[in-house]
């Protein structure tokens, strides 16, 4: 399946998205920050999309994604959100050019729905952010 880069610093939280994501078919590389995930997504060759926490040290979510975006040869790659501290409204992700949004919490199938989803159509510049999970119209 696919190669991602998880990024949450809640050591619990990524554990069990690495096992989740793995028991999925993923290849799944771990940083407990925003600064170590971008140092992977721009250093590993084919990782075909990030899932991110928005609130860690070192750099947020919001900062990762803002520089994915920024690099020319990383610019479409698919980058989810996951976060639970978005009140409804928030336009940072859409300034981000965020591909999705997942709230916490989440269950398993919304995450890898989400994923599928987003490895599927990829990333679109420009298109608001799709908001995944059951609270949908939450945080969009």
């Amino acid at each position: 399946m696919a190669l991602l880069v998880v990024a949450e610093d809640d050591g619990d939280i990524r554990d069990v998205l690495l096992r989740l994501l793995s028991r999925d078919g993923h290849t799944v590389i771990a940083a407990d920050n925003g600064a170590t995930a971008l140092q992977e997504v721009l250093t590993r060759p084919g990782v075909e999309a990030v899932v991110t926490d928005i609130d860690m040290p070192q750099m947020s979510g919001l900062e990762l994604c803002r520089r994915i975006r920024a690099n020319e040869e990383r610019a479409c790659l698919p980058v989810i959100l996951v976060s639970g501290s978005l009140m409804p409204g928030d336009q940072r992700p859409r300034q981000v050019e965020a591909t999705a949004l997942l709230p916490k919490p989440f269950r398993p199938a919304e995450l890898l729905g989400c994923l599928r989803e987003a490895l599927a159509s990829g990333h679109t510049p420009g298109r608001q952010p799709c908001v995944c999970g059951g609270k949908a119209g939450a945080a969009a």
